[in-house]
């Protein structure tokens, strides 16, 4: 039973099916715990893909500082699907349109355009060997052998790897995403020794100079319907090895999202909505939590 002295509002959303959990902790001096994440997670109800923890402003984050939680209770350092849903939270209660957010990986600057669309300036991309970051002999980071790849498909034994504030590789593959059993080897290849910090891992099949289909096994969070950073790692390493341009709408398992890896300053600006499910509250220390209303 939840300690109701102790709850936080909390509002399970999605992100083009993705399951964020925002948990709001503006006025609080505690924080949302690694088990209370795990204490939600594991309900049928209210499990999700990434809780988004949402604190006090400060000096450098004016509308919040976003702590964002995987469900094994781990750290995230960005979310772009679960930035959306923030902002729909936000401007669901005040109106306002323009956020400016601090996560661990930095600044986060969206928009809600009144119409469903709400974009977030996810930064620009990150190349360097070091950074994504990637053990071994530094390289080329637009086309990278996987060493003991696993998986004999030789479209599964190389990659291309982005940094969008947490490590991405993108395996660029000839047929349709869902044929290949990523459930089977997206484990091991999370864990794969080549990432360090781990590693998001996407199957991503160009289907026009515009357009890519992707599936992503998420880091800390397994198989997800859709996977913000994802999207943006697999736009801008399509652009970067040729495949497409730098305006790319990117299929996912429940809908699309829009991607421009603008020229003039390199930022990586992700579009696409946000829903709200229902509200209730959460005790922050161990996830015990009760629903106040459904969506109609």
């Amino acid at each position: 039973m939840a300690d109701r002295d102790n709850l936080a509002p909390m509002m399970r959303m999605n992100g083009l099916g993705n399951k964020i959990l925002v948990i709001d902790m503006r006025g609080r001096n505690d924080k949302v715990t690694p088990k209370a994440a795990m204490r939600l997670d594991s309900d049928p109800d209210t499990a999700f893909d990434q809780i988004m923890a949402l604190y006090d402003p400060r000096e450098d984050a004016p509308d919040g500082w976003i702590d964002i939680l995987n469900s094994d209770g781990s750290m995230a350092q960005t979310c772009g699907n679960g930035t959306r849903c923030v902002v729909e939270y936000l401007h669901a209660g005040d109106g306002r349109s323009h956020f400016d957010f601090r996560t661990i990986a930095g600044r986060l600057v969206a928009d809600h355009f009144g119409d469903g669309r709400i974009s977030v300036d996810m930064g620009p991309p990150e190349f360097a060997w070091e950074k994504i970051p990637l053990a071994g002999t530094p390289g080329d980071t637009t086309h990278i052998a996987l060493p003991e790849p696993h998986e004999g498909d030789p479209a599964l034994q190389r990659f291309s790897a982005a940094s969008m504030g947490n490590p991405h590789a993108v395996f660029f593959v000839p047929r349709d995403v869902e044929s290949y059993d990523i459930l089977n080897f997206g484990p091991r290849y999370e864990h794969h020794k080549m990432f360090p910090e781990r590693a998001n891992i996407s199957l991503a099949q160009v289907t026009s100079p515009s357009s890519l289909s992707l599936r992503t096994f998420e880091r800390g969070a397994g198989l997800t319907l859709a996977c913000g950073s994802g999207a943006c790692a697999a736009a801008v390493t399509a652009a970067r090895t040729g495949r497409t341009g730098r305006k790319v709408t990117v299929y996912l398992p429940a809908g699309a999202l829009e991607i421009d890896w603008r020229e003039e300053d390199g930022h990586v600006i992700m579009t696409g909505p946000a829903e709200r499910e229902w509200a209730g509250s959460v005790d922050p220390e161990t996830g015990d939590w009760t629903r106040a209303w459904l969506q109609p």
